[in-house]
């Protein structure tokens, strides 16, 4: 297994909660791969590890479909066992630099950062890319207190080289202002997840690739 570039600019960040089951949940991801996303995060921290496991190995066979690329959160032991093209690691879990100790260029590292020295931390560990956030006002977000906002987003990519993606709050009408302060690229949870049917999810999904140049 190689390690795949980071070359994308839609980062996708799984959340089955917006959904009325498993099964549309998968369907969003599935149409949102369909439409165009390349980079999924499967994030579903509170899933026991066999149901997790088995979601991640369904996630892969639909990533591998799309030829887009799978990053697990936090757990490596599922991202090697599923062979998902990364791992993404937060602040409260395994250090970026332990990681890249066991799993050398075999797995691309992203790593969440919420504060210059976290971003400077991430990139000496061996990160391949962050993400960098909350760059606006999130529920999803809330724990990690007020938003970092454009100013910090611009400091950490004049700091640091390395892919960053801005995440928290970015609606599509901030986008553009997310890439000019220095993001390569953008990270959702919610984002273009407003509706359950297909139709929604493809509008949704092209309006954000293609303001985040993927389309």
């Amino acid at each position: 297994m190689q390690k795949h570039p980071v070359d994308f600019r839609l980062y996708l960040i799984t959340d089955r909660k917006l959904f009325r089951s498993i099964r549309a949940f998968e369907e969003a991801i599935k149409e949102a791969l369909a439409t165009g996303v390349r980079a999924v995060q499967l994030r579903e921290k509170d899933l026991p590890t066999r149901e997790l496991l088995e979601m991640a190995y369904r996630f892969r066979e639909m990533t591998k479909a799309y030829d887009a690329q799978l990053f697990i959160n936090d757990r490596l032991d599922i991202a090697l066992s599923v062979q998902a093209d990364g791992v993404h690691l937060g602040q409260s879990g395994i250090p970026v630099n332990a990681v890249k100790k066991i799993v050398g260029d075999n797995l691309i590292i992203g790593c969440s950062t919420h504060s210059l020295n976290e971003a400077i931390e991430a990139h000496s560990g061996g990160a391949d890319f962050i993400t960098f956030g909350p760059v606006f006002k999130t529920p999803s977000k809330l724990k990690y207190g007020e938003p970092v906002g454009l100013e910090a987003l611009r400091e950490v990519s004049r700091t640091i080289n390395l892919p960053i993606f801005g995440i928290g709050g970015i609606k599509s009408d901030g986008i553009y202002d997310v890439l000019k302060a220095g993001a390569s690229g953008i990270a959702l949870i919610s984002g273009f997840f407003s509706g359950a049917s297909g139709a929604d999810i493809t509008s949704s999904a092209r309006e954000y690739l293609a303001k985040a140049g993927e389309l």
